[in-house]
């Protein structure tokens, strides 16, 4: 009975939309990489870390909370949900059971918007909607379903965040994009990003200023992660 609540805890709490988006709201360029982490790759897209890592370096650093972000697949997160799953429940009664981190479903989506292909970070969502089955293929959809108008209202309708990926990182400005996802409904940008690869870790000041400031004129959540892609979840590459 308690392994039968334990599962349906860490699984549930993956989904929880309000959880995040009331965590989005207190994001700040301190939140990562100690306290929060939602971009994060794995060998099962482009990164070079296990699933299972992933988990051990969050608990090792931390982390209260954070998303495994593969492209186009929630292979990594099932795998890392699973190895935390039962992480918990060998460590049932322990006080290193606190220290365990929220796991949410994640997926970064490629998505053509003003004629240029963006990038937009799935969260909370069910990872078994039919809304996603397009974007869980392995690669970029076609057709409609790689219009950002299409992936955002897919990723509701699965019932989770939609969230535009580094924005200062396109062939067209934050000032052009920001406002035009905001139209298209998104919900959230990723203010705290490190454009470069910086050791120790930080949002870039610059970019970081010019997201912040749109991200407030149009009322959208901040969201922060490492984009990670290479052995240390403390560092891009």
């Amino acid at each position: 009975m308690a392994v039968d609540l334990a599962r349906h805890s860490v699984w549930s709490a993956a989904q929880d939309s309000l959880a995040l988006r009331a965590i989005f709201e207190t994001i700040t360029a301190e939140s990562c990489p100690y306290l929060f982490n939602f971009h994060i790759h794995t060998v099962c897209s482009d990164g070079k870390l296990q699933p299972e890592q992933v988990i051990e370096q969050a608990i090792a650093i931390g982390v209260q909370g954070l998303a495994i972000t593969d492209h186009h697949t929630v292979n990594g997160y099932r795998k890392a949900q699973e190895w935390l799953e039962n992480w918990l429940w060998s460590s049932f009664d322990t006080p290193r059971a606190c220290n365990a981190p929220t796991l949410w479903t994640g997926m970064e989506i490629n998505a053509e918007m003003l004629g240029i292909e963006v990038h937009i970070l799935a969260y909370a969502f069910d990872p078994d909607h039919g809304a996603l089955r397009p974007y869980q293929q392995g690669g970029t959809a076609v057709g409609a379903a790689y219009r950002a108008e299409r992936v955002i209202q897919s990723i509701h309708e699965a019932g989770g965040l939609a969230v535009l990926a580094h924005p200062a990182r396109y062939r067209r400005s934050p000032a052009m994009l920001i406002p035009e996802a905001s139209r298209l409904g998104i919900d959230g940008i990723e203010t705290y990003y490190a454009y470069g690869n910086p050791s120790p870790w930080e949002p870039s000041p610059k970019q970081m200023m010019e997201v912040s400031a749109l991200g407030t004129m149009y009322g959208l959540l901040n969201t922060c992660g490492t984009d990670t892609h290479g052995l240390r979840l403390m560092q891009r590459l």
